[in-house]
């Protein structure tokens, strides 16, 4: 029997779910190239390591943008890495669900079909899942109900918001805003009050340790090292978490664009679904302090972060393929 693989293919981070194993692997979407011969020279958490340290021997890239695609090849040699790692042991290829964003293209949709079938995936059984609805699934949302579900799912590179019934999507929308804009939107007010710069992964570390959507009785306080401006020496500087909630400012207000239109879209019926059930958040960004609040407070509809949010998505993707009978019809791609 040829393994069952599902994929949360992220512009920060990717999962792998394997049938009757859970998530195997969780690492970042980050592959280490040899400037010389194009290479790889490592994937994932190795490569991660090498980040914003790298010689000129290697280039680190990040070959997913927004949620798609961004460089083919390395794609496709991450996805042969991630696959070799889960289908180890295993001779035959394995069927394979990878998850897209709402919002892409049949282009972008095949660029990612073709990326998992040249990586080691089976031909016939390579399928395609929106995110918000893989997102549902991994929710334990009962999404095959004729009820409204509102999921909103903030990643590293897009919000999928969408409002799901009868194992489909009815109305979303999808903004490329994510984690990695919360990231780079610290980095650079940091860089304009404080004139120090400071790279991706210590804007992210600011992001977990001190972030809040919405000020904090107790701001909490987190030492900052950089570069100096203007010295060009080494830096510490103190930030508290309401400098964060300040620094964000304009991905939340993205986000919440994003909810109100589709709740506007909603047909009523669904609507007041929503309104009696709350809507759910799932992906890495939804741990962010008190954003759950913050929706709330602007759209007077409950909202709620989902257990485990982070891995919804690879484990409703691991289970839309364990239940493809019944979901064939909600796949995306020609094949489905």
């Amino acid at each position: 029997m040829a393994r069952k693989i599902g994929i949360d293919l992220g512009t920060a981070n990717v999962q792998v779910y394997v049938k009757g194993k859970g998530i195997v692997l969780s690492e970042p979407s980050v592959v280490a190239l040899s400037t010389k011969t194009g290479r790889p020279r490592a994937v994932g958490v190795d490569a991660l390591e090498m980040l914003g340290r790298e010689p000129e021997s290697i280039e680190v890239v990040r070959p997913m943008r927004n949620g798609v695609i961004a460089d083919y090849v390395v794609t496709e040699a991450m996805l042969r890495h991630f696959i070799r790692k889960a289908n180890a042991g295993s001779f035959s290829r394995p069927a394979v669900m990878v998850c897209i964003p709402a919002g892409v293209t049949s282009v972008e949709m095949r660029a990612v079909r073709d990326a998992a079938i040249q990586a080691g995936a089976h031909p016939k059984h390579t399928y395609l899942i929106r995110e918000p609805l893989a997102a549902a699934i991994g929710a334990n949302i009962p999404t095959a109900r004729a009820s409204g579900n509102m999921v909103i799912d903030i990643g590293g590179g897009t919000t999928e918001v969408a409002v799901i019934s009868l194992n489909d999507i009815v109305v979303s929308a999808s903004v490329r805003v994510g984690g990695v804009k919360f990231d780079e939107a610290i980095a650079a007010y940091i860089k304009r009050k404080y004139n120090v710069v400071i790279g991706e992964r210590t804007a992210e570390s600011v992001k977990i340790e001190v972030g809040s959507a919405l000020p904090l009785e107790r701001p909490l306080l987190m030492q900052v090292r950089g570069r100096d401006q203007v010295s060009g020496l080494p830096k510490t500087i103190q930030i508290s978490s309401n400098e964060v909630t300040e620094a964000i400012q304009e991905p939340l207000e993205a986000i919440i664009s994003a909810v109100r239109a589709v709740l506007v879209e909603t047909p009523p019926e669904l609507a007041s679904d929503i309104i009696d059930k709350g809507m759910i958040m799932t992906g890495g960004g939804s741990m962010l302090r008190r954003i759950n609040e913050l929706l709330t407070e602007v759209t007077g509809v409950p909202c709620y972060v989902a257990d485990q949010p982070a891995n919804c998505v690879a484990i409703g993707t691991g289970l839309a393929l364990e239940n493809l009978h019944i979901l064939r019809d909600s796949l995306s791609g020609d094949d489905a």
